[in-house]
């Protein structure tokens, strides 16, 4: 086999630079976080149009549908756009507004029954051990009649200053990072609206570019490995959606009827959480349960009793049909990415794995039925060759 000149030039090339990655690995690393950091909000707002563009596709569909009106056409993307903001903000209002009310009041519930608490709080100053010391320094030497005051003075103000210093530190890194949240997330916003009006040029744009540089066969996989990952994150996150809202309007039904205290709270709270997979209910049981329990804790014991019940009955069967049957994931591969996603990235972690598996799951199991059926025409060729081949009846040997 002979070497061209061009396989060795690049050999050279991809050697040269795997060496200077290895070597410059530290550097490399902070610029890549560096980068990462400053596109944060654009990776943020992609994920915000992409699922608001759940809710502005079903409004596209029912927004005259059938009109060729040209305001129509013309408003369709706007209007579209406009409706799913305000329903993904009007859903998060009506969520904070049933839960947060009832969570202040249970709060202030604890810390009217929980006197000790406060106390203690309140004796955090006198039991600081720096002033402790200086106070015992101050009575161990009016003891002895040596008192030096300006020692004493001094420490106290050097002790006052680090006091103020971090005080301060903290008031400042607390207002820096809250006006870098809030700019993150305005301009996720801003980009994620670019990203929704736009999408109708932004696509094809897109498409056109990668089948100019790529292959005609590497596009076609390109593009269905990103189907089926599409497929599987929407089919995901809308049986996702509507699994907690029923899981959460069970909830504050069967509240109501056992007439369990804070049932509209713990209901929206069990249904948000319940978008974490699996172990998402039970995080909301753990808070309703706390809140219950300021009121009576055997009121509070029956909660855990009716929510171990409905999570057995959403599990066996409102779970499989409404997530399982839209992702077509078996549950045992839930609970692995759950698991192994929870492990790496925490709850951001449970909320990816499960559609990247959905997707890698699909994925594998198609190509083992395309395997499957041209094996299995492989074999039937051969095998009508094989008859072909064979002596007939009636032909003569010899």
């Amino acid at each position: 086999m002979k070497l061209s000149w061009k396989t060795c030039f690049r050999a050279g090339i991809t050697v040269g630079i795997l060496f200077l990655a290895i070597h410059y690995w530290g550097a490399i690393s902070l610029g890549i976080g560096i980068a990462f950091h400053a596109a944060a909000p654009l990776f943020l707002g992609m994920i915000i149009a992409y699922a608001v563009n759940i809710l502005m596709s079903f409004f596209q569909k029912h927004y005259f549908p059938k009109s060729n009106k040209k305001i129509v056409n013309k408003t369709r993307v706007g209007i579209c756009v406009l409706l799913s903001y305000i329903s993904l903000f009007g859903i998060i209002a009506l969520i904070v507004c049933l839960i947060v009310p009832e969570l202040v009041n249970c709060v202030k519930l604890l810390i009217e029954r929980i006197p000790p608490l406060m106390q203690s709080l309140s004796m955090e100053f006198r039991g600081n051990n720096e002033m402790m010391r200086l106070w015992k320094e101050v009575g161990t030497a009016t003891q002895s009649g040596q008192i030096d005051w300006k020692d004493i003075v001094t420490k106290i103000a050097n002790w006052a200053a680090g006091g103020l210093g971090g005080a301060f530190s903290a008031v400042k890194n607390f207002i820096s990072s809250a006006f870098s949240t809030t700019f993150n997330i305005i301009m996720s916003l801003i980009f994620s609206i670019y990203l929704l009006t736009g999408k109708e040029r932004l696509i094809p744009q897109i498409k056109k570019v990668a089948k100019t540089y790529l292959k005609e066969k590497n596009y076609a996989r390109v593009d269905y490995v990103l189907s089926t990952l599409n497929e599987s994150f929407r089919s995901y996150i809308v049986g996702q959606c509507v699994e907690a809202v029923i899981l959460g309007s069970l909830c504050a039904i069967g509240m109501t009827v056992l007439r369990l205290p804070y049932s509209g709270m713990t209901g929206a709270l069990i249904g948000f959480t319940a978008l974490i997979p699996i172990a998402g209910a039970y995080i909301g049981g753990a808070v309703g349960f706390l809140m219950i329990c300021t009121v009576s804790p055997m009121k509070a014991l029956i909660f855990v009793i009716f929510l171990v019940i409905l999570q057995q009955v959403e599990g066996q069967l409102i779970y499989p049909r409404v997530v399982g049957a839209s992702i077509g994931l078996p549950g045992i591969w839930v609970l692995a990415a759950v698991t192994i996603g929870g492990s790496v990235m925490g709850i951001g972690g449970m909320l990816l794995f499960v559609p990247l598996t959905a997707a890698a799951y699909k994925l594998l199991r198609n190509d083992v039925e395309k395997r499957n059926k041209i094996e299995k025409k492989q074999n039937k060729k051969k095998k009508k060759e094989l008859q072909g081949d064979a002596p007939q009846n009636g032909d003569i040997k010899g």
